[in-house]
């Protein structure tokens, strides 16, 4: 439902419209002055768009591109490539210097302990059977031995 459907008519003829009115600008200020150097003021271009209308507005210089440095002889790639191969090959050479250091001190290792069980045993052998007569302890002489019944007779 509407308000003016229950407004009489007679009430409806009575109301007045007011129509709003403009709103006047504040004084115009004019925009500062930039000075600028004579040579460093940009041109103004107008163009006349297709609806007749008249853009004006300074001109923008395009964007020149920066100049292209000049290509090195060789490809940084190669370059790349040629020094991944000379570090592969220094790492190789000190692997093979490496395993060939392993290698002889197992040797040096293994020749040490053998030469140290040489050396024990020879000692060894030598406290068995040296006859530098008889260095103490109880000696026993068994002549004749008879076993009856888990007994021992002499």
């Amino acid at each position: 439902m509407y308000p003016e459907q229950h407004l009489p008519a007679s009430a409806l003829r009575d109301v007045a419209v007011h129509q709003p009115a403009p709103i006047t600008p504040a004084a115009v200020v004019p925009a500062p002055v930039v000075l600028m150097q004579p040579g460093a003021v940009p041109a103004v271009a107008s163009i006349v768009l297709p609806n007749g209308r008249i853009v004006t507005g300074y001109a923008v210089n395009a964007l020149q591109p920066e100049p292209l440095a000049a290509k090195p002889p060789v490809s940084r790639t190669a370059v790349n490539v040629a020094l991944g191969g000379v570090g592969f090959l220094a790492v190789c050479g000190g692997l093979l210097l490496l395993t060939t250091f392993i290698t002889a001190l197992t040797a040096l290792i293994t020749q040490l302990i053998i030469l140290a069980a040489v050396l024990f045993g020879g000692w060894i052998a030598v406290q068995v059977f040296s006859s530098n007569g008889h260095k103490g302890g109880t000696t026993v002489h068994i002549r004749r031995a008879v076993f009856k019944r888990n007994h021992f007779h002499s």
